[in-house]
């Protein structure tokens, strides 16, 4: 199962905290779909992912209306 969160517009801690709720719910293997906008986000996965034991399947960015975008795939542990 894949779920989405969109967490554009949010600030640290603020996308952490929902993707850990949103892994919360998810069991083993399913996946989350992340879209943020903090500039801290794609370090703040990393080391999310690396104390957790989630694992971060891809990582990229996109521009949106002149936005950068993060498009984030973790897959729950």
């Amino acid at each position: 199962m894949q779920e989405k969160l969109d967490v554009r517009g949010l600030k640290c801690p603020l996308p952490i905290l929902r993707a850990k709720k949103a892994l919360a719910q998810l069991e083993s293997q399913d996946t989350l779909e992340i879209w943020a906008t903090d500039s801290g986000a794609p370090n703040d996965f990393v080391a999310f992912c690396r104390q957790t034991g989630h694992i971060l399947l891809s990582q990229d960015t996109v521009i949106e209306d002149g936005q950068t975008v993060f498009h984030l795939i973790i897959q729950h542990k």
